[in-house]
This record gives C-alpha cells, structure tokens and sequence, in this order.
C-alpha cells in the first residue's frame, strides 16, 4: 500500500480503540453498575448502549426508535462495512425496551420504503407485544418514506404522524426476478438443468414462468396481501373494505394518508415527542436513544474504511442485483430494491 493508504488504516485503527473505549464508559456507567460490567465483558447481551437525547427523569423514559433504510437483515456493521439498517440490533433494541421498567413510551422514527416480508412481519409482532405485554405507548414519526414494509411496522402505533412530504401506503406485496432466457439466446448460452419436478426451477429466470407456476405464486402473494391488510384493519380500527380502498399498491402523501385513515397528524419528529409527552404526562421524562456496541465513531469508521477499501456504488449495486435475481422473495417495499 501507498503512504496515502498506511495512514488512513492508522488513524481507522486509533479511531476504533477510541470508539471501544467510549462505548465502554457509557455502558459503566447505567443505573446497575455490575450488569453493565457484565455487557463490557459479554457476560450479558452487549448490542444496545443509551445515549442520552434530552434530560430528565431517569426513572420515566422515552425510548427513540429508528428504522432507516431498507427493512432487510443483511447483517451488522463491521469495521470495513457499515449497514444502513441492522434488523437484528434492532430486534434488540425493542428486547431491550421490553425489559426496561424505566421506559414508559416509544416513539419510532420510520423512513424506509420497506423491505422483506418476513423482517417486517418480525419488528410488528415484537411492538404488538411490547404494547400488550408493557401497557406503554408508541408514537410513530414518518420521514421521507414509510412506505409497504416501513407502514406495515408502522400500523401498530397508537398516533402516527406523517410530514405533509412523507411518501406512505404502497399497502402490498411484490415478487419479481429477472427472465435472462432470451439475453440467454443471443449470446449463445444454454442451460442444462436436471431436476426431480417440472417446477423445481419456476421463477429461477432460466425460463419463462408457465401460467400454472404465476397461478402458484400469486397465491402465496395474495396471502400475504390478506396479512397485510389484516395488520391494518387491527391497527388503524378500519373496516377491510376502507382498507382495501387505498390499498392496491398506490403510494400517498401524509395529507392524502391522512384523509385515508392511514395517519393521525401531520407533524415532524419533534412534534411527536411532544404529543406522547402532552398525551401521557410524560413532561419530564428524559428522551434517549440506543446505539449499538458499532455505534458513534464506530459506525463513521466503517463507514470511512468502506469507502476507502469496501466495493464502488457500481459493484455494490451489481451484487445486489445478482443477489435478487437469484434468489427472489416477497417483499412489502416500494421502489427498486
């Protein structure tokens, strides 16, 4: 390597140690201090750390919760990567809240045009529980996207609010793949393929899809269109044919959601906090967020040494094209994933 790269690795090595260190003295310094000890160590479950956003009472909490990005659990952070959205951090997260008498409100911050159908169905099931199990609050602020997947987690909510610019709805299920069989053709290509039934390579992109495979998966797909639906009958308290109404696909603004039902108010993040605040008596109440054991100067660091190190925009979005196409799935998202 050059001089350039030595020093850059350096100074990524110094800022790691410094990241790992301050990690460290936040984790010491909890309420328990001996089960801290134990997350330094990993005697206990190290993932979240609190990071505190507004001052006030210790003991009545208000948990900010972010979804940013892609809904998908393609992993952590690490020092020569980092990933937008970490499915299971956050899964952790919400363990976290669950276990957490001092926390006595949520609000989750959406802006994600959605994701996998599975990662979705997993983060609403876990806040239904906490809501049943905790009796606490959750407060849903909307980005620039909340959309499919992103609304799906977001039905649960007890208020929702949606900046007039949010893009909401997108209320669905997607499949797609790539047929590759005539690009196939003119280059010469065949494919040899030994399978033990007619339709172990449906939907592969080897081959076009026979109508009777199309009828197979758009019965999987309209499964889940019902499930989805279904989540936002159970929360949002709306009828299946109000739903249904707005829910074929169509993406929305937060004015439009709102007339729909969709959303309560139109409000930014701040607002937000301070309606579960006004709503709850939770006035005092101190405002924090949680950073995983990659966070702070961790994440900018992995974030610098991808650039520096990792794969260019053209191969990132090349893999993930191979990927999808080689693999497709139902997804709740809108948009080009």
């Amino acid at each position: 390597m050059n001089t350039k790269r030595w020093i850059a690795l350096i100074a990524a090595a110094v800022l790691l140690v410094f990241s790992l260190g301050l990690n460290s003295i936040i984790a010491l310094f909890k309420t328990d201090f001996f089960s801290s000890f134990e997350n330094v160590f990993g005697e206990t479950d190290p993932t979240v750390y609190e990071l505190p956003l507004e001052a006030g009472d210790f003991d009545s909490r208000i948990a900010m919760l972010t979804v940013k990005g892609t809904i998908l659990d393609t992993g952590s952070s690490s020092f020569w990567e980092e990933v937008e959205y970490d499915h299971q951090g956050f899964l952790s997260q919400l363990e976290a809240i669950m276990n957490d008498e001092t926390v006595k409100g949520v609000v989750l911050h959406v802006d994600s045009p959605g994701g996998g159908v599975l990662e979705s169905a997993e983060i609403y099931e876990k806040l239904v529980q906490l809501k049943e199990e905790r009796k606490i609050p959750i407060y849903v602020s909307m980005g620039t996207y909340a959309a499919s997947g992103g609304y799906y987690i977001s039905a649960p909510a007890d208020k929702i609010f949606a900046q007039k610019e949010t893009i909401t709805g997108s209320i669905g299920v997607i499949m797609q793949a790539f047929n590759y069989e005539k690009l196939a053709e003119k280059v010469g290509i065949e494919f040899e393929t030994i399978k033990s039934g007619a339709h172990k390579d449906m939907f592969g992109g080897a081959r076009a899809s026979t109508e009777e495979e199309k009828a197979m998966l758009q019965e999987i797909i309209n499964e889940s269109y019902e499930e989805f639906v279904d989540v936002v009958e159970q929360g949002r308290g709306m009828t299946e044919a109000d739903v249904k109404k707005v829910a074929d696909g169509r993406i929305l603004g937060g004015t439009q959601a709102k007339r729909a039902g969709l959303v309560d108010e139109i409000g930014d993040v701040e607002d937000t906090v301070a309606a579960l605040r006004s709503d709850f008596d939770l006035q005092d109440a101190e405002l924090f967020e949680y950073s995983s054991a990659n966070g702070s100067f961790g994440s900018l660091l992995g974030a610098k040494v991808s650039a520096m190190f990792g794969p260019s925009e053209k191969e990132q979005l090349m893999q993930k094209i191979l990927s999808t196409s080689n693999s497709p799935r139902m997804m709740y998202l809108y948009g080009d994933y």
